[in-house]
């Protein structure tokens, strides 16, 4: 069964920092582009950073230079490291892997970001 469980969400105040993960199961890591994606109350789900099998990370100008993303393929893992958080930041975060060779792709069920003024 796949699956793609994320964690680490939570309230936080202004200024303060989460890490999120994302654990994957049921197929094979490697061979997928892992990213974040966030949905705020009556917006559209936007891409906040991504990450390739190898390493090479991508970010929203929203969050370059405050989160940091991570994988870890030993572990089928990878991380969202938000730092400096503001309140539009706050939104569902969700984990996303899609496949390098078709596109084919598996969404997590998210985790709620809030961050107080």
């Amino acid at each position: 069964e796949v699956q793609l469980v994320e964690s680490g969400g939570g309230l936080v105040q202004a200024g303060g920092s989460l890490r999120l993960s994302c654990a994957a199961s049921g197929f094979t890591f490697d061979d997928y582009e892992i990213g974040w994606f966030r949905q705020a109350p009556g917006k559209e789900r936007e891409g906040v950073s991504c990450i390739t099998s190898d390493g090479s990370p991508n970010y929203a100008d929203s969050v370059e230079g405050r989160f940091t993303i991570s994988r870890e393929n030993a572990k089928n893992t990878v991380y969202l490291q938000m730092n400096s958080l503001k309140p539009e930041d706050t939104a569902v975060y969700y984990c996303n892997a899609v496949r390098r060779l078709d596109g084919h792709a598996y969404w997590g069920q998210g985790t709620q970001v809030t961050v107080s003024s």
